[in-house]
Parts: C-alpha cells; sequence; structure tokens
C-alpha cells in the first residue's frame, strides 16, 4: 500500500475496528486515501503507522504540538494519541464510502459533521460516563 501512495496512486481499502464510528463502520465501509502533500490539517484523517506496537490506525488530527508532532484522536475515542510524526503518517483520507454511498471529506456536510462530532466530545463523554454509572446502579 505505501508503495502505491509513493507512486502516486490513491488507494482503497476497508478499515477495521470501531474508533471511528459513527463515520467509518468497521469492515464494512470503504476509505480512499493519496499520499499527503505536505503537513495535515485539522480533522484530516490519516493513516498512520504506530511504531511502538507495530500496527496502523486510521484516526483524526484534532492537534499540533510545538514539536511539528500531531495529536490524534479516533472519532469514537475519547484518549487522544500524541507523538506522530509526518514520518509515521501513510495516507490521507480523500473519500470514503459509508453505507454504500461516497462522501468527499471536502464537502459541507462532512465539515460541520467534523466540527459537531469534536466540539461535542466533552458532552458525549460526560453523557456515556452517567450512562455507565446508572445501569452500574440498576444492574
Amino acid at each position: 500500500m505505501k508503495e502505491q501512495l509513493d507512486e502516486g496512486k490513491n488507494v482503497s481499502f476497508v478499515p477495521r475496528g470501531q474508533s471511528m464510528l459513527p463515520m467509518l463502520r468497521g469492515g464494512e465501509d470503504m476509505i480512499i486515501l493519496k499520499k499527503p502533500e505536505g503537513r495535515l490539517h485539522l480533522f484530516d484523517v490519516a493513516m498512520y503507522y504506530r511504531k511502538d506496537i507495530g500496527s496502523y490506525v486510521v484516526h483524526r488530527v484534532v492537534g499540533f504540538k510545538k514539536d511539528k508532532t500531531y495529536v490524534m484522536l479516533g472519532d469514537n475515542n475519547f484518549q487522544k494519541e500524541y507523538g506522530i510524526t509526518d514520518d509515521d503518517v501513510i495516507g490521507v483520507v480523500i473519500s470514503y464510502y459509508h453505507k454504500g454511498k461516497m462522501r468527499s471529506v471536502n464537502s459541507i456536510p462532512y465539515s460541520v459533521y467534523c466540527n459537531f462530532w469534536f466540539y461535542t466530545r466533552p458532552i458525549r463523554s460526560l453523557w456515556i460516563r452517567a450512562k455507565m454509572s446508572l445501569s452500574k446502579r440498576i444492574g
């Protein structure tokens, strides 16, 4: 895959896992990647290599550090990941298929989704904690 991206080709595949819900359903939706042209931008979704555990991950850029590393976060996660470098990044998502329909990361609905999902994260986190606490009391 990296070789194809380095040759300037786009690559598509179906990611696994649940970390990018609700945008991507693992094992069902497909993403199309291209090699990044320069630095990633806020809310870009990138595939990168985790050197510490030797795995590939698809998560969203949610911040930048002074040392030029990225802060990454899955849409369905609450724990940010730090220290991702440009060298770790394999590709950036340019479009994706969700429930069989192609969606562009350059569309207005996608931009609205990114902003809404990111900025409501603290509220969603509180809601999930409250829900878990209530289920422990009942069960």
